[in-house]
């Protein structure tokens, strides 16, 4: 009776960890990561102009950044922008602001302005997922992100100034 039981008990323990190994298969898990493409969003237009001769230097299409995720996240994730493209960041107040190029794909011209909107400074080339902060030299309300080596083509110095319309 004893062997029987212990057959029975040992067909059955057997049966068990047989159905865990069937049922633990492994399950074919996704292992991509979705890309979510960022477009740009067109929520103004922003003119820049030469402070001696109040000429125009350039008209973008901006994308506002006006809160505090837009602010932090800026252009990061992006792999590209249009020549006539730039995003404008609103703050507050005016201070000394300071931008680092942390997951950011696109080699930019960080561009500094004060209240009344003329250029207090402007980083050039910034370097893409470089972590170096990148201060301006003077307080500032506003910073116009384009390009990399726009402000040089549009000959852009301290003291001229911009415009802008937000939709």
């Amino acid at each position: 009776m004893f062997i029987k039981y212990y057959k029975f008990v040992s067909v059955l323990c057997f049966g068990i960890v047989f159905l865990n190994i069937l049922s633990c298969k492994d399950e074919q898990k996704s292992s991509t990561v979705k890309q979510v493409k960022i477009e740009f969003k067109k929520e103004g237009v922003l003119q820049l102009k030469k402070a001696v001769t109040d000429s125009l230097l350039a008209s973008l299409d901006i994308e506002i950044a006006d809160d505090e995720y837009q602010t932090q996240t800026g252009l990061m994730y992006r792999s590209s922008m249009k020549m006539n493209q730039g995003m404008l960041f609103i703050f507050p107040n005016s201070d000394f602001r300071s931008f680092y190029m942390k997951n950011t794909e696109i080699a930019l011209d960080i561009i500094y302005l004060t209240e009344d909107k003329t250029v207090v400074s402007i980083q050039k080339n910034a370097k893409p997922f470089d972590k170096t902060s990148l201060p301006s030299e003077g307080p500032a309300k506003y910073v116009l992100e384009v390009n990399a080596g726009l402000s040089d083509q549009w000959t852009l110095d301290k003291g001229d100034r911009v415009e802008f319309t937000v939709n």
